[in-house]
């Protein structure tokens, strides 16, 4: 019967597919895949991406996690109001439907330092005895647990709307989303960043509404509050993100289809792109009303089940950022000039840290992306910002610079101390996180310097410089290893598809090394605090390099891997990652041992990065 199901819905879906082609609909016409053996996909990064985790889940210490034990957090939203970013996102204690449920939301005035999380809304306990339609049991000493596609909404009156929604889960397997829960909750979120009471805005047929633990938002005093409210509630486009949850017949909702994660934006004539899971996708005339034909899987966009987000950006293009795979990695980053005809597919996140706690329904990788729904504010950079889970259990932001750009300006040119202050990173992609943050601060000698720092027993930091593609390069960098008994950094350069050619290593031993072959050779021994000056010449038609440190040349090594090209710099805190693959089993039961420790401190100071070489006029990837 299952089989017969899969195969069911993939001729739907191929037949969709054929029936659309004459159709105006969005569609990928590039010709770039990726490669779900490499968590990177084997993707060109989007050059200047900063991928910032903002929050850590820690069981054993919530005292590092802002007061919140609580493993399982994911989907995330966002928006920006008041000069203030907003992310709120549900948790529970360890796995997906699995109550209790709350949701909590985090802030940031520039989107790279982010406050405590607070609960927005609490845990809601359902009465004993409760019976869910369609279900043999009855409640006891559970609460609610919470599903929602949709978290903000600023009014035309610029009242700022936070949402959430109670479903009822009455096992793991039991879904809070099928139109038989609780009901959908909203509160205001102040200018002063405090919150306005709870209320509900709509119940679920199936639940006794005078069991209700909130008010209905009618019962508010505040005209302004209830004129918000009900100016979402006439919002069609709003209402499509509320299907899943909603009783199947609400006739609020325009498009009754049982069909995940609704997003969409609008086209230069009025007409709205709307996107689903699966990479579905219709076009609506009428401000999401009605849609001009059954949402079909978009041509040639590979999109599993998982969210994919698209809008229009500041420069006047679109994008989409979903991950391109049947698994949640890697996630990418597509452009479209007009909306429709998506053209190309570069990295965003092709990082996986390892899942520190399992837990029901947990997945690897980063995933169920989203960006600033429109009209719900724009941040003063012009950049597309995305915010994801990674592995359903910490939070992640991405600033993706716009325009969106696959190639580098020029060469590295990076003398970090003659910077302007802000802009020293602009041409770095940065993978930051709480315990291995990358940034620019000042050194032990006072001078600016790219500081990656790493106490994360199961995390690095990584900073990575797109430089023109090129046969022959000549990299020149200063770094001061802050210790030389602990922690290492990882040197490696690349070709466009992240394989790397040379890999150096100042290690815990006291050693910079070089990787050959299985084997690692020692270059010198290396001491905290001082500066080391190196510089390496490359040729990848002789698969050969020579390093000088601090003005010795070491000597002719050959590369440990062949590439056809230079085309990064990469500084990383950690070792490769290859876990998880695509035959990792789904499930991880097991937690890792002492997931909530720190490690020792390292520290790495990177002074400068100048690169040379005659660029390639064409770059096979």
């Amino acid at each position: 019967m299952h089989i017969f199901k899969k195969i069911s819905v993939v001729a739907f879906l191929g037949l969709g597919l054929i029936t659309v082609q004459a159709q105006d609909t969005v569609r990928y016409t590039g010709q770039t895949l990726s490669n779900v053996d490499y968590h990177h996909g084997q993707l060109s990064p989007a050059v200047g991406v900063h991928n910032i985790q903002v929050f850590r889940a820690n069981r054993e210490h919530p005292e590092l996690a802002g007061g919140l034990n609580w493993t399982y957090n994911h989907a995330p939203m966002l928006a920006y109001w008041n000069n203030t970013f907003y992310l709120e996102f549900l948790s529970n204690p360890v796995g997906e439907h699995v109550p209790p449920g709350q949701t909590l939301l985090l802030t940031s005035k520039d989107g790279y330092s982010w406050s405590k999380p607070t609960v927005i809304f609490p845990p809601y306990r359902i009465p004993d005895g409760w019976k869910k339609e369609g279900y043999p049991g009855v409640a006891k000493d559970l609460d609610a647990v919470m599903h929602q596609r949709m978290g903000f909404f600023v009014s035309k009156k610029n009242r700022l709307l936070a949402l959430a929604y109670y479903g009822i889960a009455m096992d793991a397997k039991d879904d809070p989303n099928d139109g038989k829960g609780i009901g959908r909750v909203v509160r205001e979120i102040l200018p002063n960043g405090k919150y306005g009471p709870i209320y509900f805005i709509r119940y679920n047929s199936t639940w006794d509404q005078k069991k209700s633990s909130y008010p209905f938002y009618t019962t508010s005093k505040d005209k302004g509050f209830v004129a918000a409210c009900n100016e979402l509630l006439a919002n069609p486009l709003m209402m499509q993100q509320w299907v899943e949850e909603a009783d199947r017949n609400d006739p609020l909702v325009p498009f009754k289809r049982e069909i995940k994660a609704f997003n969409y934006y609008h086209l230069p004539d009025g007409r709205v792109v709307g996107l689903w899971k699966h990479a579905l996708t219709s076009i609506s005339k009428d401000g999401g009303k009605s849609w001009q034909y059954n949402p079909i899987r978009a041509p040639h966009f590979v999109n599993s089940n998982a969210k994919i987000w698209g809008q229009k950006t500041s420069d006047g293009r679109y994008a989409t950022v979903y991950n391109p795979s049947e698994f949640r990695w890697p996630l990418a980053i597509s452009t479209s000039a007009n909306g429709l005809d998506y053209t190309n597919l570069l990295l965003v996140n092709g990082e996986i840290t390892r899942m520190r706690y399992g837990g029901n329904y947990k997945s690897y990788g980063p995933q169920y992306v989203r960006g600033i729904v429109e009209g719900n504010g724009t941040p003063p950079d012009g950049n597309m910002w995305v915010t994801y889970s990674m592995n359903k259990e910490d939070m992640w932001v991405s600033s993706i610079p716009v325009p969106v750009k696959e190639k580098a300006d020029g060469p590295a040119n990076e003398v970090f101390n003659l910077m302007p202050n802000g802009k020293e990173l602009k041409e770095w992609n940065i993978y930051s996180a709480l315990w291995a943050p990358v940034q620019v601060e000042k050194a032990a000698d006072g001078t600016k310097a790219l500081a990656l720092k790493d106490w994360d027993p199961f995390e690095y930091a990584k900073a990575e410089r797109v430089i023109p593609a090129a046969k022959k390069v000549t990299a020149e960098f200063s770094i001061t290893p802050a210790q030389n008994d602990k922690g290492q950094l990882n040197i490696e350069f690349q070709d466009g598809k992240g394989n790397a050619a040379v890999r150096m290593i100042f290690d815990a031993d006291g050693s910079l090394k070089t990787k050959a072959g299985y084997r690692n050779s020692n270059l010198i021994q290396y001491e905290a605090g001082k500066q080391y000056d190196i510089k390496v010449d490359l040729n990848v038609d002789t698969r050969s390099y020579v390093v000088t440190v601090n003005g010795k040349t070491i000597g002719a090594r050959i590369f440990f891997a062949p590439v056809p090209s230079i085309e990064r710099v990469v500084f990383r805190t950690g070792e490769v990652r290859r876990f998880p693959d695509v035959d990792t089993p789904t499930d991880q039961n097991y937690d890792l041992p002492k997931a909530g420790e720190k490690d020792q401190l390292a520290a790495f100071y990177i002074k400068s990065l100048k690169t040379s070489g005659a660029p390639l006029e064409t770059t096979s990837r």
